[in-house]
């Protein structure tokens, strides 16, 4: 016996989600599976379990794809907007934090209990702990095998994110999916994730783990200020995320730990008040501890400032806010947020998501091409793409 329904979505997480409710909506029979437990686990766990559900600055230049236009239809017909009013139409309690990214106030189980109730109310089937044996195309329609149960659609959403968090069962299938369709992938690597040092770096940083900086973070002309975290393998913290998703390895970044700060100017006023004072202790009126003193020793010149030349004060200020640091790698898919590239938008519709080369296959959220930055974008990406595409299939 074969199942018929119009559409099946593979991946019940937030754009597979949104695509279900929105084709229920219209409607249409919906199916949606995924091989997890319990639906949406990326969004259980984000925000330190507060969900980071959007960002009210969410806009195309946010994104990083092959096409950086591919993702403007999307964002311009469901926008942040829209799923806030989605938000407050359940009553679920919200905070914005900096740079404009919106949390839950209590749990991010309130934005997943939203969801499926949306989904039900729908007439949505929601179909756990389910694996997919292959995909057939026949007369235009999909014959998927569901580990032996078989279900045939006119529409199939693929909508099973990217490679990134593997111990929550993450993997390349939905990009297997699309070359079976003859799609193409751009390269895929992990992104928004703490990079690494070699050993030689990481030996005289080691005993600054823990501390955090605000930082401006830099990679060629793209930058980021946020937050800065030393670790036992080298950097994170959200400046350090952001520009993950640019560097590639043997490119080296630029770091100021104290942006806005004319170091020099304040180490010379120093001098004058108290040249007597070591260079370690002005340093660490303005820098943490550990570091000002870890940058005062590695400078060669922990001297009283008065025994320091103007010259010596501004390599130190070069130290402080131009520091130019080779990692070595980065954590991986481990611990990476999301994936940068995937599906090839060139293979894709932008106003509906339908695969060029194989009409009624759709391709949402994280496994396309369409990677935003830190702070909610990810998750508007998911509605927006879940939503034009729900309203197709």
């Amino acid at each position: 016996m074969i199942k018929q329904v119009d559409v099946l979505i593979i991946g019940a997480g937030a754009a597979g989600m949104m695509c279900a409710i929105e084709a229920g909506k219209r409607g249409r029979s919906v199916l949606i599976i995924d091989h997890a437990a319990t639906p949406g686990d990326k969004i259980r766990i984000s925000g330190g379990g507060r969900c980071n559900f959007t960002n009210i600055n969410a806009a195309p230049q946010n994104y990083i794809s092959k096409n950086p236009h591919f993702c403007i239809s999307a964002l311009r017909r469901y926008t942040q907007r829209d799923f806030l009013a989605l938000v407050n139409k359940y009553g679920i309690a919200w905070h914005e934090k900096t740079l404009g990214q919106l949390f839950c106030d209590g749990s991010a189980k309130q934005i997943i209990d939203m969801l499926v109730t949306e989904m039900r109310q729908a007439g949505v089937e929601l179909r756990l702990r389910t694996t997919i044996d292959s995909i057939v195309r026949e007369d235009n329609r999909y014959l998927v095998d569901l580990a032996g149960d078989k279900v045939r659609c006119t529409s199939l959403v693929v909508a099973c994110g990217g490679k990134s968090i593997p111990k929550m069962g993450a993997t390349g299938f939905g990009y297997d999916i699309a070359r079976q369709f003859g799609m193409k992938i751009t390269d895929t690597r992990p992104a928004l994730v703490p990079l690494t040092f070699d050993e030689n770096t990481l030996a005289p940083l080691k005993p600054l783990s823990g501390i955090s900086v605000d930082a401006v973070v830099s990679h060629g002309k793209t930058k980021f200020a946020e937050a800065m975290l030393f670790t036992h393998r080298g950097l994170s913290g959200p400046s350090i995320l952001q520009i993950s998703s640019y560097w590639r390895e043997g490119d080296t970044i630029s770091v100021a730990m104290l942006p806005g700060v004319k170091v020099f100017d304040a180490l010379r006023v120093a001098r004058v008040r108290n040249g007597r004072q070591a260079l370690q202790t002005a340093l660490s009126e303005l820098l943490p501890k550990r570091l000002a003193q870890l940058i005062a020793e590695n400078s060669g010149i922990d001297r009283h400032l008065a025994d320091l030349t103007d010259k010596q004060l501004r390599a130190v200020e070069k130290a402080v806010n131009e520091w130019q640091v080779k990692p070595a790698g980065s954590e991986g898919y481990r611990t990476a947020e999301v994936t940068l590239g995937g599906v090839d938008t060139d293979g894709l519709d932008q106003k509906t998501m339908e695969a060029k080369s194989a009409k009624g296959l759709y391709f949402i959220g994280e496994v396309v091409d369409v990677t935003g930055w830190l702070g909610g974008y990810n998750f508007q990406w998911a509605w927006s793409s879940g939503w034009v595409s729900g309203q197709v299939v």
